[in-house]
């Protein structure tokens, strides 16, 4: 499905001209650098790439998509915030999410007055496509966001009745998989190419282990990832974290060491939890945490805090569950070893 991406998008944003920053200006290699107002001194002296382009380079062969379909931001944060500046006129357009959900697309509406609609996932916190179906030719509503694996259920939705939202809705579509790189399921990075309103978020936060550098990375097809340059600050991700990037982008055998690692110490946990008479249940996962649902969310949450083991209390967006978070093998059994104790 191809859709005229250029209606959705704001006037404002069609008419802005962006910044052109001196790195932007020149590209090349040079002695003498007096163009910027940088100070000579120092070892940081020098401003970033602005459009990243060895970051986009190596994840350009890592995700089999071109440089010119890759977005680099100052985390998933920005892609999604971005998204509203670009297609959502404030006061009057909305868009809609699936609830229980990442709380950031509420926020970045609201900090952008845009609206938000939101459908309960059912049955295994899935897309009801029939309770949906009307919203799909709502004229105001611009993007609908859907992550998957969602955050903080932890599975994956149903990539049939994503697709079917691609197909039916004339809007942007948001995929956030932050936690794709946990799934067996495939990315959809692999449909930028058949459908242009579609944008396939990841982060370096989750599994390469880097949320401390705060980048994130929009997938999208040439025209969207256009405007999306041209909106963003002129440089977004800084030089130091673009180094951590390229580090573990470098060495993309100890990150895939460290997932498996995650992996089966997922399966330990939910074996050991399975075990314990305060787990009432263990919701499917399909990233890394576990979404478990105990006798009393909140006295359990308090306990562990006590003990110095910190946990997330879901229990105000899912009926009295804690969300768990897979840690090494020695922090998994301390919390199996305090909530032994609460049993």
């Amino acid at each position: 499905m191809n859709i005229n991406i250029n209606n959705l998008v704001r006037d404002n944003i069609k008419a802005l001209n962006p910044y052109s920053s001196a790195r932007d200006e020149f590209k090349g290699a040079a002695d003498v650098f007096l163009d910027a107002n940088e100070n000579p001194f120092g070892t940081l002296n020098r401003y970033p790439d602005p459009q990243q382009k060895d970051i986009k380079q190596k994840l350009s062969a890592i995700k089999k998509v071109e440089t010119n379909q890759i977005f680099v931001g100052n985390g998933s944060d920005e892609v999604i915030d971005l998204a509203f500046r670009i297609f959502c006129e404030p006061g009057k357009d909305k868009v809609l999410t699936f609830s229980p959900t990442y709380g950031m697309y509420d926020v970045s509406a609201n900090i952008n007055n845009i609206e938000v609609i939101s459908q309960p996932l059912i049955n295994d916190f899935q897309i009801s496509l029939n309770q949906l179906q009307p919203y799909l030719d709502f004229e105001d509503i611009k993007i609908i966001f859907i992550c998957s694996p969602n955050n903080p259920t932890g599975n994956n939705i149903n990539p049939e009745d994503i697709e079917y939202v691609l197909e039916n809705f004339e809007g942007i579509v948001v995929v956030d998989e932050a936690y794709i790189d946990f799934s067996a399921q495939a990315s959809f990075i692999k449909n930028i190419n058949k459908y242009n309103n579609l944008i396939v978020s990841q982060t370096f936060s989750k599994a390469w282990g880097l949320a401390g550098v705060r980048v994130g990375v929009a997938y999208a097809s040439e025209e969207i990832i256009k405007l999306y340059n041209r909106v963003k600050p002129p440089y977004n991700v800084s030089t130091l974290n673009q180094e951590a990037v390229l580090k573990s982008l470098n060495n993309v055998e100890v990150v895939t060491k460290n997932i498996q690692t995650i992996l089966d110490e997922r399966t330990k946990l939910k074996e050991a939890l399975s075990k314990l008479s305060i787990v009432k249940k263990i919701h499917p996962t399909d990233a890394n945490f576990l979404l478990v649902e105990v006798d009393d969310a909140n006295k359990t949450y308090q306990y562990l805090i006590e003990e110095k083991v910190i946990i997330r209390n879901r229990s105000m967006q899912v009926d009295n569950c804690v969300r768990i978070t897979l840690g090494t093998s020695e922090e998994n059994k301390q919390l199996i070893k305090v909530l032994n104790e609460i049993a």
